[in-house]
């Protein structure tokens, strides 16, 4: 049975498992792989201490992860942002990313009345899964063209 929880401190190492993996795997040759190390988890912990985030257990184990917060690009504290979503690739199409994006999107549509996410221009995958759940393309770009920005009001 699936159930989403508030992420914990505790919850790090396992939280950057899944994050590397699903960065590594789902991203494949578009961006460089990275690693589980000391110093992300020991970011990751700071980051889930402070709230708003979230994780999905599946089989007693965490299978994904999402965090909203108020945009960083644009700073806009009356704008939500999907900060990160992350599913364990072994629970991929187990319907865990889609309950995390509902999770996260209750708690974006509570704030703010509208949110954005930034994602890789050329990350089909991703760009179908956001589309999915309700977000926009909205024609912005950042760093030269290589991440693009989508949008859903509440």
């Amino acid at each position: 049975m699936l159930t989403i929880r508030s992420a914990t401190r505790a919850d790090a190492p396992r939280v950057v498992q899944v994050y590397v993996d699903s960065w590594n795997d789902g991203f494949g040759d578009l961006m460089p792989t990275i690693e589980v190390s000391d110093a992300r988890i020991a970011r990751w912990a700071e980051t889930l201490a402070n709230g708003n985030w979230w994780v999905a257990e599946l089989d007693d184990t965490i299978a994904g992860l999402v965090g909203i917060g108020p945009s960083r690009d644009p700073i806009d504290p009356g704008l939500g942002e999907l900060d990160t979503i992350a599913v364990d690739p072994a629970y991929w199409r187990q319907g865990v990313g889609k309950a995390l994006m509902q999770k996260a999107l209750q708690a974006l549509e509570a704030s703010y009345p509208e949110a954005i996410l930034w994602t890789l221009a050329n990350y089909p995958q991703g760009q179908h899964f956001y589309e999915s759940t309700g977000w926009t393309l909205d024609g912005n770009s950042r760093d030269n063209g290589h991440q693009v920005s989508y949008r859903r009001r509440f």
